[in-house]
């Protein structure tokens, strides 16, 4: 079959099983089985099955249920409460000081957990209320806890980097160096926004009341919330990049140390654990069966010379290589908006590396702007995950349609992070070729 006529086909089957409803995992794999039966018959399913073994057992992903499960049981330590309550005590009485706070607080939690939805939920459920109480306006409020929350898909230990890495054969160590400094400049980025707009605008973010401020002295106290969540950080991230142990290990000892930080909050509980424990398993349930889905997806998609379809049209085209770039990241952002990032992560990173490496631009470079891509996936609709965490959350009075709104400005902010990391790559590459070398 021509490779044009099956792109077609295959990704337009696809997109309507998923508007009929059925579950991204479940498209996936009907239509990866279905093309594997129509082409190869029978013997192309054992052919399948192989390639899915491979994958399956693969020591650098197992590190993702031990992360999954230090988020979970952070997310219920109650750490986002004391964090929230020294941003409190800290920042309150500056204009946006809350939201500034926030963003801040989302950082720590992407530092420690390395997902998107604990710090999103965990915000949502704690500074929401306080900020909207203290005549925060709605918009910049949910916006700043999304986008936020968002962080933890780049700043390390971000199971998308560990993903990333394993496909597109990279240091894990590297990949999370590499996402240290661009992860910073997003914070910086929406900082910025928030301070100015607030300067200029302060109803949007109005201070706390006076009566309401603490002394130097409660500050000061209210500094010991951060001295768990910074060791937690050192001993995980640390470890990994200085290569005392593998990233897998690594994510043990932060599901323990995880366990620990609960046990010192004295929220530690046999159903806290049980939730945990649950909780992990159906995520990597469904995080697996995208996986498993994905991978038949691409492996036939690739296995009828599709790749070299693109290399021909990329060659043909007489594009210079920063416009293929372009393209890749324009195609990402548009698959961010669609698809869950694990399937992404499976369907293109086996397509789009080579090409790169082709070019001659640096993978570990390429992975940032990949994981810029899957940030912004996110919080775009239809199907960004944090609107959906951030409805369920949310009063009736804040509508779809506000936090749809909310992120646009924050949207921008990421666009422009990936333009300044695109231009200047050792905003991602200085940091990794320190500790591992050029």
């Amino acid at each position: 079959m021509d490779p044009v006529i099956l792109t077609i086909v295959m990704f337009a089957s696809l997109l309507l099983l998923m508007i009929a409803g059925m579950p991204l995992a479940f498209a996936l794999g009907v239509v990866a089985t279905a093309i594997v039966m129509l082409l190869w018959g029978p013997g192309g399913i054992d052919m399948l099955f192989h390639s899915l073994f491979d994958v399956s057992h693969s020591f650098c992903l197992a590190a993702i249920p031990p992360f999954l499960f230090m988020g979970i049981v952070l997310q219920k330590s109650g750490i986002g409460e004391e964090l929230f309550d020294m941003v409190y005590r800290l920042m309150g009485g500056v204009s946006g000081g809350l939201a500034l706070g926030v963003v801040v607080i989302c950082a720590l939690f992407a530092a420690m957990v390395g997902l998107s939805g604990p710090a999103t939920i965990a915000m949502g459920l704690i500074a929401l209320p306080t900020m909207l109480k203290h005549g925060y306006d709605k918009r910049l409020v949910t916006g700043t806890i999304q986008a936020g929350g968002s962080l933890g898909v780049l700043i390390p230990p971000s199971v998308g980097f560990i993903m990333y890495a394993f496909l597109a054969s990279q240091s894990t160590g590297r990949m999370f160096a590499a996402g240290v400094f661009p992860g910073l400049l997003l914070v910086v980025l929406f900082m910025l926004y928030i301070f100015i707009r607030c300067h200029f605008q302060p109803h949007m973010g109005p201070p706390v009341p006076a009566e309401e401020r603490s002394n130097w002295l409660e500050k000061l106290k209210s500094l010991k919330a951060v001295i768990l969540p910074a060791l937690l950080i050192f001993i995980v991230l640390g470890f990994i990049i200085f290569g005392v142990t593998s990233p897998t290990e690594a994510a043990a000892i932060g599901g323990v140390g995880a366990l620990v930080v609960a046990a010192i909050h004295r929220t530690l509980s046999w159903k806290v654990l049980k939730e945990a424990v649950l909780s992990t398993g159906k995520l990597m349930g469904m995080i697996m069966w995208i996986q498993f889905t994905a991978v038949a997806f691409s492996k036939i998609y690739q296995g009828l010379g599709t790749q070299k379809m693109i290399e021909g049209f990329v060659a043909g085209a007489g594009l210079s290589p920063m416009v293929v770039i372009i393209l890749m990241l324009f195609t990402l952002i548009v698959f961010g908006m669609l698809l869950d990032q694990t399937a992404i992560c499976f369907l293109t990173i086996p397509l789009f590396t080579p090409i790169v490496m082709g070019l001659g631009f640096d993978l570990v470079w390429f992975g940032v702007l990949f994981q810029l891509c899957m940030e912004m996936g996110y919080i775009t609709p239809p199907f960004g995950w944090n609107l959906f965490y951030m409805k369920a959350i949310v009063p009736p009075e804040i509508t779809m349609g506000d936090l749809y709104m909310s992120i646009i400005p924050f949207t921008g902010l990421m666009i422009l992070g990936l333009a300044i990391v695109v231009m200047f790559p050792q905003i991602a590459l200085w940091l990794p070729n320190l500790l591992f070398g050029a």
